[in-house]
């Protein structure tokens, strides 16, 4: 049985960070995946890997077809070429426990999409905290946010069972976007909440600038507004569950400047989590 994992990982400069990333690739327990690297800056990645001792046969080069054609156009590209049954997103700056990918694949064998708990840590791999650890749960697209509630790009998922296409219209959330995709036809999944995944908080991400929170609370709008026009087919408990999320998320997008002005570097996971708190008691 083919148990091969294509992961795809878009590269925009990520030439500071891309030997981390594809190192945790190589460390992986489970030997079987390839890695794509689609370049969206027109850099010889392969060559840059070469020069740094990396050479294997895993590892798949391919080109955006532009320069700053964005993650979800490059991500779109290699989904529209791997054959591999399961595929996993790694961006470029974050990195995979080793254990990642057995652990994902051997659940996978019952679920069709597997989330994990996210290790957060700054740029020099500091821990700054986790987000989803506990127990492993299984997750349907009510609740998936309320235990997952940072980014979602630790996705392991079965092709056959569930796929989809990233959508370029959208700055920001694309990950949530295209996970409700998934749900579609994968209506549970399993939470795994061992860390599994290493989160690196960029600086661009410990601030809420205008440009950052303006493309969040747009595209938070808009998965809103798709969610409660029917767009993905979700039962109603499903679609009440996302919105509910996505609502207190937008009134957190609202609060966070004024908060992070009183509590310098406070992570925006820090700040909503009292606000889901709250809404569940």
């Amino acid at each position: 049985m083919d148990q091969t994992v294509a992961i795809i990982t878009p590269a925009w400069k990520a030439q500071a960070t891309i030997l981390t990333t594809v190192q945790s690739a190589l460390a992986q327990t489970h030997a079987a995946w390839e890695l794509w690297l689609i370049a969206d800056d027109g850099f010889d990645y392969e060559a840059f890997l070469v020069e740094a001792g990396i050479r294997d046969s895993r590892i798949r080069f391919l080109s955006s077809g532009g320069t700053g054609r964005g993650a979800s156009n490059t991500r779109n590209v290699a989904l529209e070429q791997i054959t591999a049954p399961y595929a996993a997103i790694l961006d470029a700056d974050d990195r995979l426990k080793p254990q990642k990918l057995e652990q994902a694949v051997a659940a996978l064998a019952e679920h069709g999409i597997v989330s994990t708990a996210l290790d957060v840590m700054t740029e020099d791999f500091s821990h700054l905290r986790n987000v989803g650890d506990g127990p492993d749960r299984v997750l349907s697209a009510g609740t998936h946010k309320w235990v997952s509630l940072s980014m979602d790009s630790m996705i392991v998922w079965d092709r056959r069972r569930a796929d989809g296409r990233y959508d370029p219209t959208m700055s920001n959330m694309t990950d949530l976007e295209f996970l409700l995709q998934l749900y579609r036809t994968a209506p549970t999944s399993l939470h795994l909440g061992t860390p599994l995944h290493d989160y690196i908080k960029r600086s661009t991400s410990m601030s809420n600038g205008k440009n950052v929170a303006a493309g969040m609370i747009a595209s938070k709008t808009e998965i809103l507004r798709r969610l409660e026009t029917g767009h993905y087919g979700l039962p109603a408990s499903e679609v009440d569950g996302v919105a509910a999320f996505l609502r207190i998320s937008l009134e957190a997008e609202a609060r966070y400047e004024a908060a992070l002005a009183a509590t310098p570097g406070l992570l925006f996971e820090d700040h909503i989590e009292p606000m889901l708190a709250a809404a569940r008691a």
